[in-house]
Formats: C-alpha cells, structure tokens, sequence
C-alpha cells in the first residue's frame, strides 16, 4: 500500500511523531482557523508522517484529512481525494478561510451532489480493489465518511497496513501510498 509517491514526505528518515505531538500540531492548526465548527477526530502514526481526520461538529462526520510533518509539525492537507473529491473542504468546494484553496483559490459553486455510494457500498468496493490488487489485505468494517467520499484502513492479518478511499459519487478507488508502515493510532473519541 505504500509503493507509488514513496517517502514523499518524510525522506529524511525523521523519527515518527507521537500521539501526543501529532495531536498538538493539529489542535494549534485548528485553533489558527477558527472554526468552531471543526474538531480532532482520528489521529494515526505513520512512518513517514502523522495523519488526522478533522470532523465537522455540526454533521458528526469527518471534514477533511491532514499530514503533520515529523521534522516540522506543519500541518497540512493530505493529497489526494482530500484536496480533489472533496465537496466542501478540498479544491473543488470553496471552504473560504483559505486552509484549502490551493491551486484552485476560492471557488464557491460545488453543487451539493447526493451520494451515489453508501458507506456499506463503499467497504465493498474498496474489498474487490484489494482482491484485485492487494490479495489477502481487507476493507475495514467502517468507511469513514468525508463530503463526496469515504477513507477506509487496508489491514493485513486484522493489521492496519494502509489506507485508501472510495469516490462517493463515483465509486472511484484511490489508494493513500505516501504513508508508509503504521505505527500506531488514537481513536476518534478527542
């Protein structure tokens, strides 16, 4: 699950962030955009970097996907369905605090597409592309879902190996291959 991008992130060997710094570097990120709106759910250790889903208080679902920089603590958007599928927060949405304007700028006439997939459609899409690609990884039993698509953990053996995400539209697969091995996570309960 971590082949493609490679070490785009961490390719000087850095030491993993911990929960703990990870967790700091996120809240102090969400601070800065003011936005009462949005809180620190998941938060996964990777070797190559830490990784949070930010949720939306008001729908109780995720917002959006972050990296922490283990040599900086930067705070950024994950690459990827994050920053293209996204409906609300990524490139295509328009969240207008500038956190996710990228290349795209401000851009506020996304429609509100409905969902052509659900989360139980998602699992089993995500199963038959690690069936077809991954033999013997499986989908988690939950897809976290995100505004126009879903993030799930691949695990190997019951183990969290990766991650991927499924278009919620579409149907689309796209696996997250700039993780690296997992190390360890906190659960959504902050």
């Amino acid at each position: 699950m971590h082949g493609g991008m490679g070490n785009w992130w961490n390719s000087t060997g850095a030491e993993p962030l911990s929960i703990e710094e990870a967790e700091t570097a996120v809240s102090d990120y969400l601070a800065a955009l003011d936005q009462d709106n949005l809180s620190l759910g998941e938060v996964m250790i990777f070797s190559n970097h830490a990784y949070a889903q930010i949720v939306d208080e008001n729908t109780g679902t995720g917002a959006f996907e972050v990296l922490v920089d283990p040599v900086t603590g930067n705070v950024l958007p994950e690459p990827g369905p994050n920053m293209m599928w996204n409906t609300e927060y990524g490139h295509m949405g328009g969240f207008g605090s500038g956190m996710m304007n990228g290349m795209m700028g401000y851009w506020n006439s996304a429609p509100e597409a409905e969902n052509g997939v659900t989360a139980e459609e998602a699992i089993q899409i995500a199963q038959r592309y690690l069936d077809a690609n991954l033999p013997g990884a499986t989908a988690d039993e939950t897809a976290d879902a995100f505004p126009g698509y879903y993030t799930l953990h691949v695990l190997q053996d019951g183990e969290i190996t990766g991650m991927l995400s499924v278009n919620a539209i579409t149907g689309q697969v796209f696996p997250h291959h700039w993780h690296g091995d997992f190390v360890e996570m906190a659960g959504d309960d902050h």
